[in-house]
């Protein structure tokens, strides 16, 4: 039985896993490629201004409560959540603004604002959504969909719910105003999907914000890493920074180590993979060894799109602006064709508008504030030369928001950069430049998804976006507890008492 680990990549993923299978008595190694900790969940830091690199938005808290517990650890000696509120403010061209709520009777009377009649639809829609998380997520975050017979064993109740047809259109059968439909139908954005195929399964998300709320770490996401590391250093875990994977060791079809860029060897019994699933299978395992995932197979699938993100420090603050604000374009569907199926950079875009300062003003020097924006943009099929376009569009964006939503904010900036579609194909090493995997579409969620124990090479297991349940810090830490059922034991479960004692002496 496995007793070593090696677990590549310190993101979420790869972080849950390690406090996963520590828990269940494995030796673990982390090995992170770059040079600090979070993966996507990175920091910048520029002039005084703290930026977090990726997720911002926390939902699910009790994923992360329940890693801290697996050790009899409270999560709030590591880092601080609070409640956000409004979750997002989403703003439309006209100027009309909707605050998104969990409050019943303020979210009616938002949606009141626009049209009275789709109250009574919201609530069906909202009841709609429970009966989908009720299976979606409650049965199923976790499963195991290695065989297509756990695949068929659901069809039945997800057809009973109509979780095939687009998000778009089963939230449309309940919500007629055009404006309202965006703003419910935002969410698969979140994690990399365009709400006119995404399967209405992803309806749950609506649902898990409503239940357990939008929340913020104090310090920012990278509190939360930073309180997962140390974790994992107190409960025995090594992680190695500025160590890259050169190469999985495949010997007689079975994991047998990783070789690194450095030329160091770490064997192992299992290897467990937070990296993006495309770029291992291409890049780090040989040809010979893989029978199903071959490059032609891996390049045949639906990739996400990609995603330019802007930070920028200013020296004067917004007190009116949301922690988190969705700015919509004049365009929906036809911006989402632009960037998903004809890959082109339109003139026009949507925004994602981060203020964490809004919530902890300690991300910025006294008197400033920290601004995080972001644009779904095409992935790296596009072919665009994003050394030219990225800081053209740095400045289109930078316009548009000091036109419409940060007046004066040329004149206040301290400091700016941006991060594009190389950015996740070179440093994030992510197929494509995706930022998200493979698209979630009907033939690419549960069993049609990169599986959690690979096929081709025993011993070989993947965390993260890439997998069941898919993209997303609920999804993403989901798919370390799919460990549990996918990775053999080490030892009795009386021997695995013991370990959890020792370590939480």
């Amino acid at each position: 039985m496995a007793r070593q680990a090696i677990v590549i990549g310190a993101g979420f993923g790869g972080l849950a896993a390690a406090a996963r299978l520590r828990a269940m008595g494995h030796g673990v190694t982390v090995v992170e490629a770059g040079n600090q900790p979070g993966g996507r969940a990175r920091a910048f830091e520029s002039e005084g201004f703290h930026f977090d690199a990726g997720p911002t938005v926390i939902t699910a808290p009790h994923l992360f409560d329940e890693l801290f517990e697996l050790f009899g650890k409270d999560r709030r000696d590591y880092f601080d959540l609070v409640p956000v509120d409004p979750f997002y403010r989403v703003v439309f061209p006209d100027g009309r603004e909707f605050d998104y709520v969990g409050d019943d009777e303020r979210l009616f009377a938002e949606i009141a604002k626009f049209n009275p009649n789709d109250v009574e639809g919201y609530k069906r829609l909202v009841e709609h959504s429970k009966r989908i998380f009720d299976v979606g997520y409650t049965q199923l975050v976790d499963a195991d969909f290695s065989r297509f017979g756990d695949m068929m064993r659901i069809v039945p109740e997800l057809v009973r719910l109509r979780a095939y047809k687009s998000l778009y259109g089963l939230v449309s059968h309940y919500i007629k105003d055009d404006a309202l439909r965006q703003v419910f139908t935002f969410q698969p954005l979140l994690i990399g999907g365009n709400p006119f195929r995404a399967p209405a399964i992803y309806l749950l998300i609506h649902w898990l914000e409503r239940k357990w709320g939008v929340h913020f770490a104090m310090g920012g996401t990278t509190a939360i890493v930073g309180g997962l590391t140390r974790l994992l250093g107190e409960v025995g875990v090594d992680v190695r920074l500025n160590a890259a994977v050169e190469r999985i060791e495949v010997v007689n079809g079975r994991a047998k180590g990783v070789l690194l860029e450095d030329g160091t060897f770490l064997e192992s019994d299992i290897v467990v993979s937070n990296a993006d699933p495309a770029m291992v299978y291409t890049k780090l395992i040989d040809a010979s060894a893989r029978r199903k995932h071959s490059d032609a197979s891996v390049a045949r699938k639906r990739y996400s799109m990609s995603l330019f993100v802007g930070y920028f420090g200013t020296k004067t603050t917004y007190p009116d602006l949301a922690h988190h604000s969705i700015l919509l374009g004049p365009r929906y569907r036809e911006l989402l064709t632009d960037v998903f199926d004809r890959k082109t950079l339109a003139e026009d875009f949507s925004l994602y508008l981060h203020a964490p300062t809004r919530t902890d003003p300690s991300l910025a020097p006294p008197g400033g504030e920290s601004f995080y924006v972001l644009s779904p943009v095409p992935n790296q099929q596009s072919g665009l030369d994003w050394a030219i376009e990225g800081p053209r569009y740095m400045d289109r964006i930078l316009d548009a928001l000091d036109a419409h939503h940060l007046p004066g904010l040329r004149d206040n900036l301290v400091t700016q950069f941006h991060v594009d579609p190389t950015y996740f194909e070179d440093e994030l090493r992510s197929y494509q430049g995706a930022a998200f995997g493979l698209e979630p579409t009907l033939r690419q969620s549960a069993y049609f998804r990169f599986h959690n124990a690979s096929e081709d090479v025993a011993g070989l297991y993947f965390v993260g976006a890439g997998v069941h349940p898919g993209a997303g810090l609920p999804g993403v830490l989901s798919s370390a507890k799919v460990l549990e059922r996918v990775v053999p034991q080490p030892q009795s479960q009386s021997r695995l008492a013991s370990v959890k004692e020792a370590v939480t002496a």
